[in-house]
């Protein structure tokens, strides 16, 4: 079975002769903003293995940007949408119930680690739809207008989440954005300014977010506080413990709503269901938790959990949608809740990452173009420097190593403010071997390019 097998290159060039034709009509048809630079065309997935209508054969560490936890056509997910399917395909929560919907709402609300204990879920289609919903619970609990959020934080697409979207060139030529939405920077440990470490570097960051409150919004005047646990376009950084408590306590003492967005961390992918879990073990918990990516296993659906005074205040049509909570999606939510914890998906993530982490530890000791390792589970970042004592970004070399993993089978993918950090973001279900032959290709290829670039 495809899912058991290991990458392969069949073909002489990549794009192969189908997946070029299919490429080229995709370049006359499709707007190039959707922007797409790898040689694959997708004929079928398993697990976490791609076969491209060429018939090469990819191990897949992105997993549709962390969509695909549990693989792609798990066959018991496949065989729950479809059994939903025979019954009906749509039933709009407006207009009609669907146990589904209350089913998996029920699931969420008892699993998220959220503060209260009567709890409550809505569902939206995607990360930016969720992100914008759990905004406005927040601004109808607070009745206030403002939102901080950080740097290196992506949100989405929207007009709200791209003003909430640190890196602008998600949002080039967009403006004018919504007002009331401000920016603290976010504890980058590794790049913290003057060397700083420990409470040293943690009171630094704190600083600023109270920088914040005096040359932006008035804490009186704020919504929410948005935070991903562990950001992922922004490098895969996850946000310190004692920061998070501190700004837990800023909270508390304002009456601002927390919001965890684990669009792309949650799911099991951390080590735990959600990694706002790991806040929750440290006596934190946040307000509002939003979800997404491999809720439904690649069906368009996101949620937002709550406890049920926040959700009680939003008035009366201000959140809903058509598609929200679609039956199908449903269907396979609930099946992908079972099939993590059954199968015991989180502690998976947690070995695989500790297989990652020990390589690129390693590495780090070889390559000293590697400045920095980290992550929580299978949420791993490696990143790469021109030199450890500047710390100055090496994108063009991940840019290479994306492109010559690709010809050898493996399929990565970049992220950081500055392009220069490769992200670990394959499926739960990925087996070891599979895990052996990605490192051993990314290896090669960093040794290879290395080796072009220094001439």
């Amino acid at each position: 079975m495809l899912r058991e097998e290991l990458p392969r290159i069949v073909t002489d060039t990549l794009p192969g002769p189908r997946a070029a034709e299919v490429i080229a009509r995709r370049a006359r048809a499709v707007p190039s903003a959707v922007r797409c630079s790898y040689p694959v065309v997708i004929r079928r997935g398993e697990g976490a293995m791609v076969e491209d209508v060429d018939g090469n054969r990819f191990v897949d560490w992105v997993g549709g940007v962390g969509v695909l936890n549990i693989g792609y056509s798990h066959p018991e997910v496949v065989a729950a949408v479809k059994a939903q399917a025979d019954d009906y395909f749509h039933a709009m929560a407006n207009i009609v119930t669907h146990e589904g919907y209350v089913s998996l709402a029920e699931a969420l609300a008892e699993r998220a680690p959220v503060v209260g204990e009567r709890r409550r879920t809505f569902f939206a289609n995607s990360g930016a739809e969720a992100d914008e919903n759990a905004v406005k619970i927040a601004k109808a609990f607070t009745g206030r207008p403002n939102i901080i959020v950080f740097s290196g934080a992506f949100h989405g697409r929207t007009l709200l989440t791209m003003a909430m979207t640190a890196k602008k060139a998600y949002a080039k030529g967009m403006g004018p954005f919504p007002d009331g939405v401000y920016r603290s920077e976010f504890p980058y440990l590794y790049r913290a300014p003057g060397a700083l470490e420990g409470d040293a570097a943690i009171s630094y960051y704190l600083d600023r977010l109270e920088e914040t409150f005096e040359n932006a919004s008035l804490p009186e005047q704020v919504a929410a506080i948005v935070v991903e646990p562990v950001q992922g376009e922004g490098g895969f950084i996850p946000a310190p413990p004692a920061w998070v408590k501190a700004v837990r306590e800023i909270c508390d003492r304002y009456g601002i709503v927390l919001i965890a967005d684990e669009v792309q961390c949650g799911y099991a992918r951390t080590g735990r269901l959600f990694a706002s879990e790991y806040w929750a073990e440290n006596g934190v918990r946040p307000d509002i938790l939003t979800a997404a990516k491999s809720i439904a296993a690649g069906i368009p659906l996101s949620a937002v959990v709550a406890r049920e005074e926040i959700m009680e205040s939003v008035p009366a049509g201000v959140i809903g949608g058509t598609y929200c909570g679609n039956p199908l999606a449903c269907a396979a939510g609930l099946k992908v809740l079972e099939i993590i914890e059954r199968d015991d998906l989180a502690g998976r993530a947690i070995r695989i990452g500790e297989t990652v982490m020990a390589r690129y530890r390693e590495w780090a000791q070889r390559f000293d173009v590697i400045g920095d390792v980290r992550g929580l589970g299978a949420m791993v970042g490696i990143e790469f420097v021109r030199d450890r004592a500047t710390k100055e970004p090496f994108s063009e070399l991940v840019t290479g190593l994306v492109d010559e993993a690709a010809r050898h089978g493996l399929l990565i993918e970049s992220a950081g403010t500055y392009g220069n950090v490769v992200r670990f973001l394959a499926p739960l279900v990925i087996t070891d071997g599979q895990v052996d032959a990605g490192l051993d290709i990314l290896e090669k290829a960093l040794v290879s390019r290395l080796a072009k670039l220094r001439g």
